[in-house]
């Protein structure tokens, strides 16, 4: 029986090979690892879990280079606040997706992934613009506490 993850796997897959690149068995491990663990991962904890995995040690720079290939494939996202990687929540989607934003929460560190109205991003760029400021990631990632953690 195919699970939720071999599905996106295979969309990840497939979205890797229409931009001229491969989803090799490494870089999907690390991709399976970070669709099943909410928090993100540290690049030092990708790499335990994929020793737990695989039983396989993998050095973290060796982790960082996939990482860097499955950002700029669009299937994992990197927090810059917390210096922590997650899954695209959006992977398996095939309609165009807004800008990111994360909610994170600072009791559990879960994330959850949304995305915003494209007229307020345009409106962020515009007066953006106006300062003559070159934004290089529009991104937005915002802590607070969960509803689980409200209601704990």
């Amino acid at each position: 029986m195919t699970n939720k993850i071999d599905i996106v796997i295979r969309q990840a897959e497939h979205h890797c090979q229409t931009r001229g690149g491969r989803l090799t068995q490494k870089r999907r491990l690390i991709l399976e690892i970070l669709l099943e663990n909410n928090p993100p991962k540290s690049t030092y904890e990708i790499a335990e879990l994929y020793h737990q995995k695989s039983g396989d040690n993998i050095p973290a720079m060796s982790v960082y280079r996939m990482l860097d290939f499955l950002m700029e494939n669009g299937l994992v996202h990197k927090l810059s606040s917390t210096n922590k990687f997650l899954a695209c929540s959006h992977i398996s989607c095939d309609h165009a997706h807004q800008t990111p934003q994360f909610l994170i929460c600072d009791s559990c560190h879960s994330v959850n992934e949304i995305g915003l109205d494209t007229t307020l991003i345009s409106a962020l760029e515009k007066s953006i613009d106006a300062k003559h400021f070159q934004l290089s990631s529009p991104q937005l990632e915002l802590h607070g506490v969960c509803e689980g953690c409200q209601n704990n």
